[in-house]
């Protein structure tokens, strides 16, 4: 390719995004830059402080169950309070407590502070994904979302990297980094980003029953896509759970599991733009029973790996399924949320992501200590079959994109946000209502537009 298509490839990749768009990218990529607890924690407390395995398991396990906790509550403080101050609450506080993590030596206080660390971290998805729905187009946020997620795996890759150097000096001076890194979102997020929420959220959000968590739970086709999410998500998570202990069975060091699982990294780096630019306006449902079946059916492989080579072709089958599954996920989210509950909707399905991280490990650890890893991989690539045929029932007849109140709109099938276009009126003629540029587009033919938060599978 010459150097002028690749020009033309990443302007059409980045143009026509709102200026707001871009200072929430850079928060996140500052964000993730700074990232080292859920890289280091492990290592931390076993090699610095001396604490045994189980006791890093249980403070990592408090940490993951703290972002259970607020993968709700930062969805809710999203739509009642706002995305730009649930956005700062969560990343303050996340400075605060991971600067106190750095200095706690009590072995009661440090799972306790792990788990505040958890809960505040993890508050403010929700409110980044909310955030990119209401100020992105709808044609334009599958290309938005996979910024957003190629912004999270750099910063991750890179970090993952300055972290191991900062660790061989000093484990504090990485938590003060994390802090302090995560104090620059904060300020970006104040001095930058100005609040998104549509006004309908502040007029419904004090006591309609179809926006509480309540009214979310009762959505049973949402909540069919997030336990489809959650079953997703539990094939992912091996990456970092079942395969290393895979590996480690097999006679592999811990470099030998960093060089494959690098694959991970590198390709979402170099193939998340282009692969979003040739999937953003297909289909959803057949892009998710795809991502299923080559995610179940990618780790099914490892099975059968007894090398470097053929575990990297392995994690590159994964890999891809990710990519896709990325933007594709998340937007299909946004799809099924009326614009005065977004926060909610987002919580609910970070949540599956967040259970998933409590449940994976476990489930790994049960199936290897009974049967051997070939059976996690052989349930890996049932759970990917099971995901898909979910997929093909639940997304099948997905209507087309619409504009509903507050905006370009993603709304869910068949469900009323206030006044809409009827059968056979423009979409031009829907009143808006929130605060950001008001825009009309109509829905891209043959397809639906879709996103993802980015999940950060990477943290």
């Amino acid at each position: 390719m010459s150097v002028v298509a690749v020009r033309r490839a990443v302007s059409q990749s980045v143009s026509g995004l709102p200026r707001e768009f871009w200072w929430l990218w850079t928060s996140t990529l500052v964000n993730r830059l700074g990232a080292f607890v859920a890289t280091f924690m492990t290592l931390y407390l076993t090699l610095e402080r001396g604490y045994s395995a189980s006791y890093a398991g249980l403070v990592a396990a408090l940490h993951g169950l703290g972002g259970v906790v607020s993968s709700l509550g930062g969805g809710v403080m999203a739509d009642r309070l706002g995305r730009r101050p649930t956005l700062l609450i969560a990343q303050t506080s996340t400075a605060l407590s991971v600067a106190l993590l750095g200095f706690v030596e009590d072995p009661v206080a440090i799972p306790v502070v792990a788990f505040v660390v958890g809960m505040a971290s993890n508050a403010s998805r929700p409110a980044v994904q909310a955030m990119m729905a209401d100020i992105v187009r709808p044609e334009d946020r599958v290309r938005a979302f996979s910024l957003n997620y190629w912004a999270i795996n750099l910063g991750f890759a890179i970090s993952s990297v300055a972290a191991g150097f900062i660790a061989e000096y000093s484990y504090r001076a990485g938590f003060l980094g994390e802090a302090a890194m995560t104090l620059v979102c904060a300020i970006v997020v104040f001095v930058k980003l100005p609040e998104s929420r549509p006004e309908k959220a502040a007029d419904e959000g004090a006591g309609e029953p179809e926006t509480g968590m309540l009214g979310v739970v009762r959505d049973g086709r949402f909540m069919s896509v997030v336990g489809l999410s959650f079953l997703v998500a539990l094939i992912f998570m091996q990456g970092h759970v079942g395969l290393p202990l895979a590996m480690g069975a097999d006679g592999f060091s811990s470099s030998d599991f960093g060089l494959v699982i690098a694959v991970n990294g590198v390709l979402i780096v170099v193939l998340q733009i282009p692969v979003t630019r040739f999937i953003e306006h297909r289909d959803p449902g057949r892009l998710l029973i795809l991502s299923a079946l080559l995610a179940g059916y990618g780790y099914g492989l490892t099975a059968f790996a007894g090398s470097l080579g053929i575990y990297a072709v392995t994690v590159a089958v994964w890999t891809i399924a990710e990519i896709i599954n990325a933007p594709t996920q998340t937007g299909l989210v946004v799809r099924f949320s009326p614009v005065h509950a977004r926060g909610r909707y987002q919580g609910m399905y970070s949540l599956s992501w967040s259970a998933a991280a409590l449940v994976a490990p476990l489930m790994s650890g049960f199936v290897i200590d009974r049967w051997g890893s070939g059976w996690l991989w052989g349930l890996c690539a049932v759970i990917g079959t099971v995901a898909a045929a979910g997929y093909w029932l639940v997304v099948r007849d997905l209507p087309g994109e619409r504009q509903g109140p507050g905006g370009p709109e993603g709304s869910g099938a068949g469900r009323s946000t206030g006044a809409e276009p009827g059968a056979g009126e423009p979409a031009e003629q829907v009143t808006r209502t929130e605060p950001v540029e008001q825009r009309s587009v109509p829905a891209p033919a043959g397809g639906v537009a879709v996103e993802r938060g980015g999940i950060d599978a990477a943290a």
